[in-house]
């Protein structure tokens, strides 16, 4: 019998953009047959270590600040060393996603951070796997993967609007796809006990 596949979602939000796309993509997961935590790291002192320790995979998740991940995140980087120097993540599978008000906002910057951040950590990166969508005369806002990512998912939430109502529904379905994907990769990654 083989164990359930252990997901964790490790984020930082700032104004509840970020989380509820982290939602989307534990949702995803969960349908992919992964069993998902929800981890934010905005504070140290309560971060969980060994839910990230134990998990299959880690998927990563930061709004884009100044065209970076958010300070919070990147603490939550710098206080993995010891990880790092153990090599404890190594092997695991790794994604990541960002949210921020503008289309691009540097929003790639972010996902290279994240993927460069994965593989000093010794893990192996996964992208979308999705065609982009809203590039052609007959595409639309609400194609999945609106802004066209491959190396992660990006998501986009106006800044006068709370996380309610943005990031709009497509970016929600477009990151349900994504963390099924993850698990599902995950699963195929994971060697059998």
């Amino acid at each position: 019998m083989s164990k359930t596949l252990k997901i964790a979602v490790a984020y930082h939000s700032g104004y509840g953009h970020t989380e509820a796309i982290a939602k989307s993509v534990a949702k995803g997961a969960e349908q992919g047959g992964a069993e998902v935590a929800l981890v934010s790291v905005a504070d140290l002192d309560e971060l969980n270590w060994d839910i990230l320790n134990n998990a299959d995979a880690i998927i990563f998740g930061s709004p884009t600040y100044m065209g970076s991940v958010s300070g919070q995140f990147k603490t939550f980087m710098d206080a993995s060393s010891k990880v790092w120097f153990e090599q404890g993540w190594k092997d695991k599978l790794a994604a990541g996603f960002t949210v921020s008000a503008s289309q691009s906002g540097d929003k790639l910057n972010t996902l290279v951070q994240m993927s460069i951040y994965a593989a000093q950590q010794g893990m192996i990166w996964a992208g979308t796997g999705m065609m982009p969508g809203n590039n052609s005369s007959a595409g639309s806002v609400e194609d999945q993967n609106r802004l066209g990512s491959f190396l992660g998912l990006m998501a986009q939430a106006n800044a006068d609007e709370g996380a309610d109502v943005s990031p709009p529904a497509t970016d929600h379905r477009t990151a349900e796809a994504f963390g099924q994907r993850i698990a599902e990769a995950a699963e195929r990654w994971h060697k059998p006990e």
